[in-house]
């Protein structure tokens, strides 16, 4: 990997992780490490909120990670590194949501050697003390809230959850979606909209 000496980093970039990036640029191994090992718990917590999948998300770090590994001398300072690694790992769960849909996946039923199971009734299992009407209410939203997020395209349900459960600001997930901040909003709107058309009686 070659080193962009004539590019000056970008503003948010702590002097630090600069360093340990153009050193990575060079081959040195030890700094790659450290930027893996920097950002390694944030991107398995992002894949796995997104995709409510531990084998997906673990797919998604190595993919993300490889990536980076390949594409690191192409890395041009002109924004933070944190944006820059969000939008590859965006970009693969986008992939992976696409393949979802086609597929028609049911990612809360899981096989096991005892059979097949729910996991929202498992979850509710383990409540046995809640009151059951309560609890009733509690599968049924359960239920609405996943049925709802369904409804969404990838692009709505990465915003949605990227803004609701990472708690990111409209500018941050517009620049990770390599899209306006604007536009970031406007898709937020449109899934709000579902979900709460989805959610019926329950908002």
């Amino acid at each position: 990997m070659r080193e962009l000496t004539a590019i000056a980093p970008h503003p948010s970039l702590t002097l630090d992780e600069a360093a340990l990036i153009r050193r990575a640029q060079k081959g040195d191994q030890d700094a790659f490490a450290s930027l893996v090992e920097s950002y390694d718990h944030n991107v398995l917590r992002i894949a796995y909120n997104l995709l409510r999948s531990e084998d997906e998300a673990r797919d998604v770090y190595q993919e993300a990670f490889l990536r980076v590994y390949k594409n690191l001398d192409k890395f041009r300072f002109d924004c933070t590194f944190h944006t820059w690694l969000y939008r590859i790992v965006t970009n693969i769960c986008l992939d992976h949501l696409r393949r979802r849909k086609v597929r028609k996946e049911e990612p809360s039923v899981q096989q096991t050697p005892s059979g097949t199971i729910n996991l929202i009734d498992q979850i509710e299992e383990h409540r046995a003390n809640a009151d059951p009407q309560r609890r009733l209410l509690s599968k049924q939203l359960g239920e609405k809230i996943k049925s709802a997020l369904e409804s969404l395209t990838p692009r709505e349900k990465m915003v949605f959850e990227l803004r609701h459960f990472q708690g990111m600001r409209l500018r941050g997930i517009g620049e990770v979606l390599g899209t306006t901040e604007e536009a970031a909003k406007n898709c937020l709107f449109r899934a709000t909209q579902k979900m709460r058309a989805a959610l019926g009686e329950f908002v």
